[in-house]
């Protein structure tokens, strides 16, 4: 689904596209009967007349709760929430350390937690940041009286968006939340986002000097197939496109290309984590892999090299074929039901990228080996999906208004822990440098997307456990425990 953010790890949880739109979160784990719980929550937090509630999802683990133990609250993304992390997870070893309260909830209009019959844009004015922080809030108010928590102290998680909702959460509430673990979290709203691609560039060549020349020299075949319509049958069966290959506007064009990239794009964004858990399937396909393909001359051409990497994804992923047609992304993403075929995330975050963040992953740099789709192929889906009333004037103010909202890197606050892997493209929009004594970042090097989140394993990057560590060591400073 195209475009703009890979942020979706968001671990909603999991992980966008986090953050492009079609970066979705991993699919859901098994439910356990009676796992699900419901709470009432407002619809419009900001207008005290309207008294409309709807019912919001979560999840609780109270299995290692101590008395006077602190409350961890995971905060959902953009995508449903995987109860998976109710059990596993960075999290989970913290709290059985701490004899926490462990609780999930499911971000508003993703997942089971529908606050309107359906998804129009109409609708959609109820689905931004500022309505889920105050979600969180309402939660955590009618929460803390129901379970009987007292002055029990609160530590936000969240990783990729839902990082960013953590940092925010603390910065716009610290009245109710002590402090905040913000992986991952590209704090930074901006229209485009075309250092993307320079990070996935360097992450590509750092231990492989040629793969990201090997990938242009590929890319830029591909482009010059495309300049002739009897190349359409062969490009179709090289990258089993689901259906045959039809070009009739730049925006085809742009989409078929971003397509075939994004899947170099996830690999850098998740390269070695430990997402399985979460039903995530990648045949453990790195950037190692993928460099690996790129020089070897056995498969072909480097355009063969390419075609073979591609195939070696899509058939890890076990996707039948690649969606590359514009048409059926549009027909998707204009789907306002709730059982259509972009309410998994799809729809959603695209507006929130729309209306808030832009965050649009362009091939407008030229430290990089894709070309073919530019900003304006990316402002152009907003208009193309929600009206033309959304359009680059509205865009740009919307990203303006949310950094005056929160501040950007210039982050007043206090008691937040930021983490970033410096592979991982999203930590250009991340702080990745100390702000003062109490706001702390992690940079890891070897590390991608969120990886500090997930259950730890020997194949990990060596900075890992370092890093979960001094969060720990952090938190329990902070709790004074």
């Amino acid at each position: 689904m195209a475009a703009a953010l890979l942020l979706v790890l968001a671990l909603g949880l999991a992980a966008s596209n986090a953050l492009t739109h079609r970066r979705l979160p991993s699919a859901p784990g098994v439910l356990l009967e009676g796992q699900e719980r419901w709470f009432t929550q407002r619809l419009d937090h900001y207008n005290g007349a309207d008294t409309r509630a709807w019912q919001q999802r979560y999840f609780m683990n109270d299995s290692f709760t101590q008395s006077g133990g602190p409350v961890f609250l995971m905060i959902g993304g953009e995508g449903a929430a995987n109860p998976a992390w109710m059990t596993q997870g960075t999290w989970i070893t913290y709290a059985e350390k701490m004899g926490a309260l462990c609780l999930l909830l499911e971000h508003r209009f993703y997942g089971k937690s529908h606050p309107t019959e359906d998804m129009s844009v109409e609708n959609l004015r109820y689905l931004s940041s500022q309505q889920a922080l105050a979600d969180l809030a309402h939660f955590q108010t009618v929460m803390t009286e129901k379970l009987g928590l007292g002055d029990r102290k609160w530590i936000v998680f969240g990783g990729s968006y839902p990082g960013c909702l953590a940092a925010w959460y603390r910065k716009k509430y610290p009245h109710l939340v002590h402090a905040a673990v913000a992986s991952s979290a590209p704090v930074v709203a901006a229209l485009n986002f075309s250092a993307y691609l320079d990070v996935v560039q360097i992450s590509l060549s750092r231990n492989h000097t040629n793969c990201s020349e090997m990938i242009k020299i590929a890319f830029d075949t591909l482009i010059e197939l495309l300049d002739y319509q009897e190349n359409y049958g062969k490009i179709s069966k090289d990258f089993y496109l689901c259906q045959f290959l039809v070009i009739r506007s730049k925006m085809d064009m742009s989409f078929l290309l971003e397509t075939i990239a994004e899947y170099i794009m996830d690999v850098v964004q998740y390269n070695n984590d430990n997402r399985g858990f979460e039903g995530v399937k990648d045949g453990n396909i790195t950037i190692d892999v993928v460099c690996d393909i790129m020089a070897n001359e056995s498969f072909g051409s480097p355009y063969d090299r390419y075609v073979e990497v591609v195939q070696s994804i899509r058939q890890a992923r076990e996707e039948q074929c690649i969606e590359a047609s514009y048409k059926q992304f549009l027909h998707d993403m204009r789907d306002i039901h709730w059982e259509g075929s972009a309410s998994s995330g799809g729809r959603q975050w695209m507006y929130q990228t729309c209306t808030a963040f832009g965050y649009f992953q362009s091939s407008d740099s030229i430290y990089q080996p894709f070309s073919g789709f530019p900003l304006s192929y990316h402002v152009q889906q907003c208009a193309d999906i929600y009206g033309k009333a959304f359009d680059l004037p509205l865009i740009n103010s919307a990203i303006q208004q949310t950094n005056e909202d929160y501040g950007g890197i210039n982050v007043q606050s206090s008691r937040i822990i930021f983490t970033n892997g410096l592979i991982d493209p999203w930590h250009a929009l991340g702080i990745n440098r100390d702000l003062s004594s109490d706001l702390l970042a992690f940079p890891m090097a070897d590390a991608a997307h969120c990886a500090d989140m997930y259950p730890a394993r020997p194949e990990e990057p060596a900075e890992l456990p370092e890093t979960r560590r001094r969060i720990f060591e952090q938190l329990k400073l902070w709790l004074q425990l």
